[in-house]
């Protein structure tokens, strides 16, 4: 038999933002922003729990709390119409277009049903009456009671700080022509982006939706609840010997269920005295038929202890009803499902039951609006700190809404979500500063992130100074035509100081830069100079920057600078009578001869490219060949230090980073623990950021600098995979601020990883507040321009060769090579 559905449909219509049935129950629907899955601790779920016990207590009687929560296989959708994305940026698009993951919408829907309203059961559904008169007509106080009572509900759960929740409105509650409704939604089983279809119900054979077909599983009878139930449950597969990892009770039945599925959560609210009244009753029967079934004597027994917490404990009784409906367009699949729901229920110490005769009534009832029409049959009676147990309490990962950041990876799809890590912590109060301190031992994937998070910067407008020991970013500058300071034989490093660019001048600053090289290349660090001396060289800078102003054809460099003093400068210095006591201006030229032309070093100092190091974006200073040389490291420290102090100060409204890799070890030597310091301490306040990258536990113990300068002023804590250190982490924990939440959060990391898929796991902390695990997932492309093993970069090499040393085009062709095979 055929029914129209418009004849059968319990809602009367939608007004004031209020669902009206046609028994006339009202309802309030609230969107709810859920703590993302693997994010709260012990405490912070106790303390979850608490709040929705708090919440539904001040619900009046004869009201229903019905939470839906719906998880839809969904696929990742790039943007492909932005025309400034760069080459990496759209092969990570490309990557990762379609990826499937589960989308998660939570509905918390208040019903008030009228006094006198008669309970229903199977038999008395509103699918099954012909025709649906109200009972009373409502009046205005009536409905602002119940908006009173609702708004108490909302304030006291978003007071928590774990949820948000979102007032629906009735343009969202009902369709448009282009947009499903909430209603609309959930007899089409489609979200609403769909456009408005008509879709069959069918219940003769099972539930089907259309092309959907359906399976509902019940949690209707407490013989089929587990024994014991509680805000959380252990997750072994991200748990250790020494931290016991943390999921809602009921996240099996949520996110962890990885199909299309609705879990609907019902909490009937009657007269709680009425209610124990019917159980004494109920008691009295049971006592006096003990005597002749065994069943009847724990019956009596489990009441009575029933009645004795109701009274005792002040709690409140509620009835209650968990179901999942799952659905599928290919009929073959329902068993997979079945055994999916059966596992999940398993986890739970649950036995899953298949509604079939029932299902009709169940699914009816779970139209928004028409929780009232619940069969009761199908309900259990328990107190609401139990029930509130099974309410899902976690949703998937978010993207941050800020233009600023990386892209990383969900940790159970892999799903793309755009992470801020050094604004939005900010605007929220949660970090104080954008410093990070990064650590992670070798092969942990440390240099794959901080490549992937620096050329996620360098794209938003980052001007980048990185320091490196190791060659872990030269491809990275060359994808983005960088300035890549290294030294070889057959290629020395060179620099230019006295060169002034574009946008630069000769300021104060810049003068005391030159005048800190000079004297670092003249004196020893254990011989003083004298007042006179520096006041000499200022003089000399200055009667040099004259001269190039009169001669536009000189050159500014070393040499020509080192010219000005031997013929014009010496010439002043016999004017003015100055003594070789207060400054000996042969021993200063003999001192830096090695730097003029023909000299040892003659390369140094006089580069006549690479110059404008203040306007250039993304410089690499790569130290490993001279880190233990005596003329030129120094030289080089100082220059790193003049060339980001520059940006700080004269860059302004613009993002600057600096990011030193396992270079700082060597920089410690050179009296670089201060600048780093001073760094740590104030490029806050310049619109900067300092990055330190470290991978032994070891490293930040033994040096002072790391272990307070470093660590105190970095609110943004990144580790990769600690396993090998799982057995003495405690003593990073302590260093590092970690609490015990975050310390399972660092266990877990890469503990059951994608076999399919090629990823290293990232935890991230911010202030200790927000703490997260991601993936860093990427494309082959990113992966070419991140490599750090020797052999892949080689090979890129001899491909960028063929196309004239482009990397891009190298990258390109070795990817579509790669694919290929």
């Amino acid at each position: 038999m055929e029914n129209v559905l418009e004849e059968l449909l319990p809602i009367m219509d939608v007004q004031h933002d209020c669902i009206l049935s046609r028994q006339g129950d009202i309802t309030i629907v609230f969107k709810a922003d859920l703590p993302e899955i693997f994010t709260l601790s012990d405490q912070e779920y106790e303390a979850f729990h608490q709040a929705w016990i708090k919440a539904i207590k001040v619900l009046p009687k004869n009201s229903i709390f019905y939470k839906q929560d719906w998880f839809r296989e969904s696929r990742h959708r790039p943007d492909f119409t932005k025309d400034d994305t760069s080459f990496l940026s759209r092969s990570s698009e490309r990557f990762f277009n379609e990826r499937p993951y589960l989308d998660h919408n939570c509905y918390i829907m208040l019903t008030k049903k009228p006094a006198g309203r008669k309970m229903v059961t199977s038999l008395f559904s509103s699918l099954l009456r012909r025709t649906i008169v109200p009972e009373q007509t409502l009046n205005a106080q009536l409905l602002q009671d119940f908006l009173d009572t609702c708004g108490q509900f909302r304030r006291i759960m978003e007071d928590s700080g774990f949820v948000k929740l979102t007032r629906m409105h009735e343009d969202e509650l009902r369709s448009e022509r282009r947009k499903l409704g909430l209603i609309e939604q959930y007899f089409t089983l489609a979200d609403n982006n769909g456009a408005l279809l008509t879709k069959d119900i069918v219940f003769d054979e099972g539930l089907k939706v259309g092309d959907q077909y359906c399976q509902l599983y019940t949690l209707g009878d407490a013989a089929d609840l587990p024994a014991l139930c509680g805000s959380r449950i252990n997750y072994d597969r991200y748990s250790t010997d020494r931290t016991k990892f943390s999921v809602g009770f009921a996240c099996t039945l949520g996110q962890l269920l990885p199909c299309n599925h609705i879990y609907s959560q019902y909490l009937f609210i009657d007269d709680a005295q009425k209610t124990i009244q019917k159980l004494e009753s109920k008691r009295l029967r049971l006592q006096s038929l003990s005597a002749y079934s065994r069943e009847n004597l724990i019956a009596r027994d489990a009441t009575n202890d029933f009645l004795n917490e109701a009274i005792s404990q002040q709690r409140l009784p509620v009835k209650a009803h968990f179901n999942v409906m799952v659905w599928t367009e290919v009929k073959e699949q329902l068993k997979e499902l079945k055994n999916m729901v059966s596992s999940a229920l398993a986890q739970m110490d649950a036995v899953a039951k298949q509604e079939t005769v029932g299902s009709p009534q169940i699914f009816w009832a779970g139209i928004p609006g028409n929780a009232a029409d619940f069969p009761m049959n199908d309900t259990f009676d328990t107190f609401v700190e139990q029930a509130s147990c099974f309410l899902n309490l976690e949703s998937g990962y978010r993207s941050s809404l800020s233009p600023m950041g990386i892209r990383l990876g969900d940790r159970l799809t892999g799903k793309p979500v755009h992470v801020d890590i050094s604004d939005e912590p900010m605007r929220m109060g949660i970090c104080t500063n954008r410093n990070k301190f990064i650590l992670g031992p070798s092969g942990s994937g440390k240099s794959f992130f901080t490549n992937h998070m620096v050329r996620s910067y360098y794209e938003q407008g980052t001007h980048i100074v990185l320091v490196d020991v190791g060659h872990s970013y030269k491809g990275l500058c060359d994808m983005v035509h960088g300035y890549y300071f290294t030294y070889s034989e057959a290629n020395p490093i060179r620099f230019n100081p006295f060169f002034i660019g574009e946008g630069d001048s000769l300021d104060t600053e810049k003068k005391e830069s030159i005048k800190t090289l000079l004297l670092a290349l003249w004196k020893k660090d254990d011989e003083e100079f004298k007042r006179s001396e520096y006041v000499a060289l200022s003089n000399s800078i200055s009667g040099y920057y004259a001269l190039l102003e009169k001669r536009p054809e000189l050159f500014p460099c070393f040499d020509t600078f080192y010219e000005f003093l031997k013929e014009d400068y010496v010439n002043v210095l016999l004017d003015d009578k100055v003594k070789e006591k207060d400054f000996d201006v042969d021993n200063f030229l003999y001192v830096l001869r090695p730097y003029y032309k023909g000299g040892e070093f003659d390369y140094l100092l006089n580069a006549t490219e690479n110059l404008n190091l203040l306007k250039e974006r993304f410089i690499v200073f790569e130290l490993d060949n001279i880190k233990d040389h005596p003329i030129l490291f120094p030289v080089v420290t100082i220059i790193i230090m003049e060339v980001f102090i520059n940006k700080m100060r004269k860059m302004k409204g613009i993002r600057k980073m600096i990011l030193i890799e396992e270079a700082w070890k060597a920089l410690m030597k050179e009296g670089f623990a201060e600048y780093i310091k001073y760094l740590f301490k104030t490029v806050r306040k310049f619109f900067g950021e300092a990055i330190v990258v470290t991978q032994e536990v070891e490293d930040i113990i033994s040096s002072p600098v790391v272990k307070q300068a470093i660590i105190n002023n970095s609110d943004c804590k990144i580790l990769l995979d600690q396993s090998k250190y799982q057995n003495k982490f405690d003593q990073i924990q302590e260093l590092l601020g970690l609490t015990e939440k975050e310390k399972a959060l660092v266990l877990s990391v890469n503990k059951a990883n994608d076999p399919t898929k090629q990823y290293k796991e990232v935890f991230i902390s911010l202030g200790g507040m927000l703490s997260k695990v991601y993936r860093t997932e990427v494309s082959l492309e990113e992966y070419l321009a991140y490599t750090t093993e020797q052999t892949e970069k080689v090979k890129l090499m001899e491909y960028a060769e063929k196309f004239g040393g482009d990397i891009r085009k190298g990258i390109a062709a070795m990817a579509d090579d790669l694919r290929n095979k």
